[in-house]
């Protein structure tokens, strides 16, 4: 029974480990990604020379959400690497956030009423989510006890 308890933490040290070293790259390429898309968002100003203000700033908006998304997912692989967990507020809030951009993106394009109803419902549903995993959090109940 000993060896077996041996091997066991062996081997959840190797998946522990090796969870790290891949994070730890994830996390690099999240931040070169970011930094390519403040890259982007810089060079996409030109365009409020060269187009009409609304076309240019809707491709401008369009990549600071998107930049913002990507923040959000570089705070939950931050939150694993050091809790050891995901948070669901977090996925939450990276989702949502990439919903609002594509709504945002919405604003200059007609749509169904079908579609606009969806995201509607979509952005609704997870707001209710998040309330639900900040109301009934893990952490809430251990300081309550």
């Amino acid at each position: 029974m000993w060896k077996e308890d041996v091997v066991d933490l062996k081997v959840s040290r190797f998946f522990e480990m090796s969870a790290r070293v891949v994070l730890s790259l994830l996390i690099v390429a999240i931040l070169m990604a970011i930094l390519a898309g403040i890259g982007c968002t810089f060079y996409d100003l030109r365009l409020i020379l060269q187009q009409s203000f609304h076309s240019a700033f809707k491709i401008i908006l369009v990549d600071i959400l998107t930049v913002l998304a990507i923040v959000e997912v570089l705070r939950t692989a931050l939150a694993y690497f050091t809790e050891g967990r995901v948070k669901v507020t977090y996925i939450i809030d990276t989702v949502m956030v990439t919903v609002l951009t594509e709504v945002m993106a919405f604003w200059y394009k007609e749509m169904e009423w079908q579609e606009v109803a969806m995201t509607i419902l979509l952005v609704l549903s997870l707001a209710c989510i998040r309330i639900i995993a900040v109301r009934f959090s893990p952490r809430r109940f251990r300081e309550e006890a």
